[in-house]
């Protein structure tokens, strides 16, 4: 079960908080920046749930230190209708996301999903992965069949890569927008669609030895290829 830090100097704002999200994550509590970032220190923290308006260290500040000790947790930040200023700015220093109070408890837990798993997935985005004579390289997001490069733009080859990190497993459509896209951009499912055909049709410019994406009909699109590998 994952962890979830919540600050907020607010006692009432932190048992909600604990009502909407126990039965789902482990949650650890912190009162105020200094509090927040010492427990950080000394727990595996899998997200942050951090409010802007505190005393003492607020959260802008707190966010900042936060994200020089452990650069990769996502933080969301809890923010007032009336703080446009502070929510540029901690969006500027490092937070991944934000969310208006009051805010409704299915909204909240569809962020955090949303942000933990592209948390995972960029941790598991260290590997080489290599089908044959095709080579995806996550760090410099780039592919190459038979030793030349194929170039993709950002989301086809996080669509690529996902993809081909889960040999086999079937992906809907909506499943691959929100994991892709997001809960934030506004995307007609026929962009995946697209995106599928793009990827598609530069292997195959690229003489790749078989069409590794294939549709599931009625359901979605997985990645098949027969010994597969990873570097």
């Amino acid at each position: 079960m994952k962890t979830i830090l919540i600050v907020d100097d607010e006692q009432q704002m932190r048992t909600m908080l604990t009502l909407y999200l126990r039965n789902d994550f482990n949650l650890i509590e912190a009162k105020n920046g200094n509090e927040a970032i010492h427990l950080l220190k000394q727990n595996e923290i899998d997200l942050v749930l951090l409010d802007i308006m505190m005393p003492d260290l607020d959260g802008i500040e707190a966010c900042k230190q936060m994200k020089t000790i452990k650069p990769d947790v996502p933080i969301i930040l809890l923010t007032a209708l009336n703080e446009t200023s502070q929510k540029v700015e901690g969006l500027t220093i490092g937070a991944d996301d934000y969310v208006v109070k009051p805010f409704e408890p299915k909204e909240l837990l569809a962020r955090i999903q949303v942000q933990l798993r592209h948390f995972h997935k960029e941790r598991e985005q260290t590997k080489n992965i290599q089908f044959n004579e095709l080579k995806i390289d996550p760090l410099s997001h780039t592919v190459t069949v038979h030793g030349k490069e194929v170039k993709y733009s950002p989301k086809e080859f996080d669509l690529l890569y996902l993809m081909a990190s889960h040999p086999n497993r079937v992906y809907t459509r909506e499943q691959l927008l929100d994991l892709i896209w997001g809960l934030d951009d506004i995307v007609d499912i026929r962009t995946v669609d697209s995106h599928v055909r793009y990827v598609r049709d530069k292997l195959k410019k690229a003489s790749v030895s078989h069409q590794p994406i294939v549709t599931v009909w009625g359901v979605g699109y997985k990645f098949d290829w027969e010994d597969n590998h990873e570097t």
